[in-house]
């Protein structure tokens, strides 16, 4: 199923927390703090997926966390890192804050892989705080608090060629004989609803050529398909509006 549209939540892992702890031995038995430090949290990574053309993974699964550092051990032991968590998408994958509608990611062009939300630091064991003056210190510190966003998904297709016109006037006759692209044809509107890509194979390369579904008037204030399908063609280098002569 095609999807262009999916709203997610994404946590990033909180720090570790240093640990308290003191150096306890048969010889040594005033022996100094030796608390660990805790490990970084998970960070949250998108990343593109030239395997993938649609958003629909993340219709079916909401929430999306990376895991939390470990504490701090005995021993000056440095907890574990929590493990990242990478999500792949579609290239031309806009991410945007959904409070504010301000893009956090922009995933077309040379950014195939960005890292949206940091991990927590790690808090630093007792280790560190020991003085002159304070030599058995019994606290440490607390790992950074994890970070939470919500996020709204925007696929726009990226093709060099867009094709526009009113439904039914041939954009998809005309992509099946020029491409290898096999779309659905048929004699009523909005055959087409969502975008066909199809690749225009030429010696030493090729471009992509787009089918947008059926522009109509008022489009831009959102009638018919309306802004489901405008956006498609934002990034097409050339756009083909094809008219019916017998109209």
């Amino acid at each position: 199923m095609f999807a262009d549209r999916a709203t997610i939540s994404i946590r990033s892992g909180k720090g570790g927390d240093g640990h308290v702890s003191f150096r306890r031995e048969l010889y040594v038995p005033n022996g100094g703090p030796d608390g660990g430090d805790g490990g970084r949290g998970g960070d949250v990574i998108f990343e593109v997926d030239k395997g993938l053309n649609t958003l629909s993974e993340f219709r079916h699964k909401r929430k999306y966390t990376a895991k939390d550092g470990q504490e701090g051990g005995k021993r000056r032991c440095h907890g574990s890192d929590g493990e990242d968590i990478i999500l792949r998408v579609p290239e031309g994958t806009v991410i945007i804050e959904t409070g504010t509608g301000k893009i956090v990611a922009d995933m077309s062009g040379e950014n195939h892989r960005q890292v949206v939300l940091k991990g927590g630091r790690g808090g630093k064991g007792n280790m560190h705080y020991a003085t002159a003056t304070m030599q058995v210190p019994k606290y440490a510190q607390a790992g950074q608090a994890a970070r939470e966003l919500e996020v709204r998904l925007e696929l726009k297709v990226i093709a060099d060629v867009g094709l526009v016109g009113f439904p039914n006037v041939g954009k998809s006759t005309f992509l099946s004989r020029v491409t290898n692209a096999k779309p659905k044809i048929a004699n009523y509107h909005f055959t087409t609803i969502t975008p066909n890509l199809g690749v225009v194979d030429l010696e030493g390369g090729g471009f992509v050529i787009a089918d947008i579904p059926g522009l109509i008037e008022g489009a831009s204030e959102g009638l018919g398909l309306g802004h489901e399908f405008l956006r498609h063609i934002e990034r097409t280098r050339v756009i083909i509006h094809i008219v019916d002569a017998d109209r």
